[in-house]
């Protein structure tokens, strides 16, 4: 049982650095493609044009993190996951598996979101000008991944608060996190083609889920209180107390009675 726990732990912490790998690569992502001059949602064609055409170092560099960024959302996930189940088996609950489907979704949505951006930068490179269409779609699918993240935030926070894993500044972070961005995804329509102060819900979204993610990750990593399993609860739930045992309290008296290993 030692052995299992101490496994618990390392991958825990393996996933917990994920975490704080994920938050640092999309950082580092946008960071790289931002100053170079990314277009906003709702620039105009010969902006995205430009850029696509000029700028083929910085989205080469910014698209090579990604795939690192979704195998790291995956552990992460999957280490919430590992870390929350054994006390949701006892409240019949799954909310740390609505997190982790949203972690996948998002995954995949944003495969989609890099693949039109470097189709957009093929085209540019070879004289062409991108089709304002495959942007639009760009845009769109780029707003409504907003719905995935707020499903991860969502589901993750109300788990990780259940569960006593994370904090409550932590998981009011995430809920309003989430819904911030799901009201984004909604706004869809009025957001993609015309951008203005509405995309701002997004952005906000976005960078409180940069620090959630974070969050999350050193809470995964630190040596916090470790809930016991569902066959762990129930041996605990099965074990007689002191006092319905021959000789314990109300047993016979001036009999003292100390558990092993106690003076």
């Amino acid at each position: 049982m030692l052995s299992i726990a101490k496994s618990s732990r390392g991958f825990s912490a393996i996933c917990g650095v994920a975490a704080l790998g994920f938050a640092l690569t999309i950082v580092l992502s946008n960071a790289l493609l931002v100053p170079a001059g990314l277009p906003a949602t709702g620039a105009g064609p010969g902006e995205v044009h430009a850029f696509f055409r000029t700028e083929d170092g910085a989205l080469g560099a910014g698209s090579a993190l990604t795939p690192l960024a979704w195998v790291l959302a995956t552990l992460f996930g999957a280490g919430a996951v590992a870390a929350l189940r054994p006390s949701e088996r006892g409240r019949s609950e799954a909310w740390s598996l609505v997190g982790f489907a949203g972690l996948l979704l998002q995954n995949a949505a944003f495969a989609g979101v890099v693949a039109i951006r470097l189709a957009l930068g093929a085209a540019a490179g070879q004289g062409d000008r991108p089709a304002a269409g495959l942007w639009a779609l760009h845009e769109a699918l780029f707003t409504l991944n907003g719905t995935f993240l707020a499903l991860a935030l969502l589901g993750l926070s109300v788990a990780g608060l259940r569960a006593g894993l994370i904090r409550p500044w932590h998981g009011g972070l995430g809920l309003l996190s989430a819904a911030l961005l799901f009201g984004s995804a909604v706004l869809a329509p009025w957001i993609v083609g015309s951008g203005g102060p509405l995309g701002l819900l997004g952005l906000t979204g976005w960078l409180m889920w940069v620090v959630w993610v974070a969050a999350y990750g050193v809470a995964l990593i630190r040596p916090a209180r470790h809930h016991p399993s569902a066959g762990e609860t129930k041996g605990c739930a099965d074990r007689p107390r002191t006092a319905d045992r021959p000789g314990g309290r109300g047993g016979r008296p001036g009999t003292r009675h100390t558990a092993p290993g106690t003076a």
